[in-house]
């Protein structure tokens, strides 16, 4: 997962000011955790930046999957040079031809061509998934081809910019837990679940300073 603290990615949406609960989550989370504690600290005034563009945001979860951060950011830039205006529109109108050549799976490319034709036939409620809960967000965008629940709650994370999320799925979540509280062992999902209780109800905070500590400079 491509994680910045500003956003440059030249997409169609605006830059996102700093969360409402993101300094008073930094307060509980360092008062509650001695990890956070110690680790918030670290890196000074930078905060999650979301995308106010719910089908640009998907577009990039779905380049995002099961790829490096490096990997996935150059193909992204490569599909915004194809397609500056980044609309499903104009996503259909490129075809798969042309994202492909952008560097994308051929299954990515159905998935994106999927996810544009989703918007464009207005078959999601993306004006109403601000005032949905986190699972019926989660249980309408899982009908999407190539929507799985990890892009689901990068989604909920970096558009909506819920609070409480907890990526499981993650491995880079996972990775954070067993690198700064485990001395790098094998973590399972019943311990991330046990270290994660203690961030209630500022999940996705924590989450977001664990992935941190894995890639201090953000990917461009």
């Amino acid at each position: 997962m491509v994680l910045q603290s500003r956003d440059k990615s030249g997409g169609t949406g605006r830059q996102v000011a700093v969360p409402p609960y993101w300094e008073e989550a930094k307060a509980e989370l360092m008062r509650r955790d001695r990890i956070m504690n110690k680790l918030i600290p670290q890196f000074g005034d930078l905060h999650l930046v979301g995308h106010d563009d719910p089908f640009t945001t998907l577009a990039r979860s779905i380049v995002n999957q099961q790829v490096t951060p490096k990997a996935a950011s150059a193909a992204w830039q490569k599909l915004l040079v194809a397609i500056p205006k980044f609309t499903p529109a104009l996503v259909i109108k490129a075809g798969a031809e042309e994202l492909a050549a952008c560097g994308l799976s051929k299954r990515k490319t159905e998935y994106i061509l999927d996810l544009a034709d989703n918007f464009k036939a207005k078959k999601v409620h993306a004006g109403e998934w601000h005032q949905m809960e986190d699972e019926a967000v989660i249980a309408e965008l899982v009908q999407i081809r190539g929507i799985t629940r990890w892009t689901a709650e990068m989604f909920l994370i970096f558009n909506l910019l819920r609070p409480n999320v907890l990526p499981l799925d993650d491995p880079r979540l996972i990775a954070g837990i067993s690198h700064n509280y485990f001395s790098g062992e094998p973590v399972s999902r019943s311990d991330a679940r046990e270290v994660a209780a203690n961030w209630e109800p500022y999940r996705t905070v924590a989450t977001w300073y664990l992935w941190r500590s894995l890639d201090p400079v953000p990917v461009e």
